[in-house]
């Protein structure tokens, strides 16, 4: 099975609770308006992994790291591998976060959804609104946006512990990257 990602971190710190290897999956239908990750909608942009080849590289990191977080694009539109990939990694005890721009509501009657649920410790839902943005909770950009714990790994006390941030990447080209949930706009002005 493949799965197609836009990009991954192997070890960020903005991305969910404690360190995480993030996957941003390729391909979106939904074209939130202001989206930051526009560039993901492209159902056939990004790189093919087979989905053994991830897991492979995410074992390889998994004492460096609390769990695993895809978003996107969006991780729905590829539920089969994202479920299968959150299977393996939750055996050797890593926890998984899964942001959606659908409704839970409109998910939880789908059986390839409720299997997905299984191996989910955080699932994060709605759609980005523009209109709504709100970065006073982490991971979320606007207010529309809800927690959901599927386990007992967490709970609803970690959206006090944790803030939202933005981490700066300059690769050995002297590329900058950016990551995380907050207004990336100010962040830009400031660099420059």
């Amino acid at each position: 099975m493949d799965i197609r990602i836009n990009s991954y971190i192997p070890i960020t710190t903005v991305e969910g609770p404690g360190k995480r290897f993030s996957i941003w999956v390729q391909g979106c239908s939904l074209h939130c308006k202001g989206c930051a990750n526009s560039a993901m909608w492209n159902k056939d942009g990004g790189t093919i992994y087979k989905v053994e080849e991830l897991i492979d590289l995410i074992t390889s990191y998994k004492d460096k790291i609390e769990g695993i977080t895809f978003l996107g694009g969006e991780p729905l539109e590829q539920i089969e591998a994202v479920t299968e990939i959150s299977k393996t990694v939750q055996t050797f005890g890593l926890s998984v976060l899964v942001f959606t721009g659908y409704e839970y509501s409109a998910l939880k009657n789908r059986q390839d959804f409720q299997e997905l649920i299984r191996y989910v410790d955080i699932l994060i839902d709605g759609r980005y609104e523009e209109d709504k943005q709100d970065f006073s909770r982490p991971w979320i950009g606007s207010s529309n946006q809800n927690y959901y714990f599927f386990t007992d790994r967490y709970d609803e006390s970690i959206i006090s512990k944790y803030k939202n941030k933005i981490e700066v990447r300059i690769d050995k080209n002297n590329k900058i990257s950016l990551n995380g949930m907050g207004n990336f706009k100010e962040v830009l002005k400031t660099m420059r």
